[in-house]
């Protein structure tokens, strides 16, 4: 039976096996079909708008895992503005400026709708197969109505704050046709972003391309705000803590991890820690502190149990994105299986 190492041990000044578990081999050498046997993916946690989550995976390396971070941060693909027109920019704020922030602004837009685009050119070399067009045109005035007193640039300015709400939607070609919700379905991601601000006679015109990119590209077309592992922790208790000791034991950890349980009531050493939740550990090595508790504790990772989260920048549900990195992990596998077998 193929067995893999069974934790890593951390110490007060060090991990001893470091080396051991880093390449985790498995004995007998490495088996597709043990590999396929220990891998497992266990969704812990996922918010409600499914902008994030969590979820373990299990039975692999610490290599192919990074993969997967390295794949959602750079080369799973988004839309984002990449070409903006100025028609008309008579407010404090650069063109260079304005144009750079434009383009960061998250789109609601599924890049699974359209093709890569060749070439970004002008307004009239545009396709609906792999372009969106977007128009903002405000123009700041005086607010005639204003309270008599008031001095506030929200009461005295219409329009003095652009946001991102003032980014409009504009159908290229059929896409009026084949996307009739167009509006909800390929506008920004969040309304409320400040672009810039403005005083009377200024005034913002300009028409943006968006295309689909991925983040090697730049950093504006990766889809998610963050993906990271960490190993589970692996804490043991090696021999019974009570009283006193117990509480300082818990409080060594994060909050979840250690909890406090009656043995025998009425009894002032009846208090015995336990080890309820360790995934919340933090890797703090609190309990080293205390001459009294650093033998009484056994800490550790497993070293083939990562805990993934994934945030989204939010035009697609964490879970997708992770589904999405598999796919381009597995073109990328069949690629290399081609480029082999041309050689042969």
């Amino acid at each position: 039976m193929q067995s893999r190492k069974p934790r890593v041990i951390l110490e007060e000044y060090g991990i001893p096996n470091a080396a051991e578990y880093s390449n985790l081999q498995a004995e007998g050498g490495w088996s597709i079909e043990h590999f396929k046997k220990s891998l497992k993916v266990e969704i812990v946690r996922e918010s409600d708008d499914k902008r994030e989550m969590e979820f373990d995976l299990i039975g692999v390396s610490a290599a192919l895992a990074n993969v997967f971070r390295r794949i959602l941060l750079s080369e799973v693909p988004s839309m984002a503005l990449e070409k903006v027109f100025l028609l008309n920019n008579t407010s404090l704020i650069a063109d260079e400026i304005l144009a750079h922030r434009l383009g960061l602004i998250p789109l609601k837009a599924d890049p699974r709708l359209f093709e890569y685009c060749c070439n970004v050119g002008s307004e009239e070399e545009v396709s609906d197969q792999d372009t969106l067009r977007y128009e903002m045109k405000v123009t700041c005035t005086w607010n005639t109505q204003a309270p008599k007193d008031s001095r506030r640039p929200e009461d005295i300015y219409r329009n003095n704050n652009v946001y991102s709400r003032d980014i409009k939607w504009v159908p290229i070609g059929r896409q009026a046709e084949i996307y009739p919700n167009g509006e909800e379905q390929f506008g920004v991601l969040e309304n409320d972003i400040l672009i810039c601000k403005m005083r009377p006679g200024q005034e913002i015109h300009a028409f943006m391309h968006a295309v689909k990119g991925i983040g090697k590209d730049h950093a504006k077309f990766s889809p998610v705000a963050t993906a990271t592992y960490r190993l589970m922790p692996d804490i043991r208790l090696t021999k019974p803590v009570k009283g006193e000791k117990a509480e300082r034991l818990k409080n060594c950890f994060s909050p979840g991890v250690v909890e406090i349980v009656e043995t025998r009531k009425g009894n002032s050493d009846s208090r015995e820690a336990r080890i309820k939740q360790p995934r919340h550990d933090s890797c703090s090595r609190n309990v080293f502190r205390y001459d009294d508790l650093k033998d009484c504790v056994q800490l550790g990772r497993i070293p083939d149990h990562f805990i993934y989260t994934i945030e989204s920048v939010g035009a697609l549900p964490a879970g997708i994105l992770f589904l999405e990195a598999v796919k381009v992990l597995k073109r990328k596998c069949k690629a290399f299986i081609e480029e082999i077998d041309s050689i042969d």
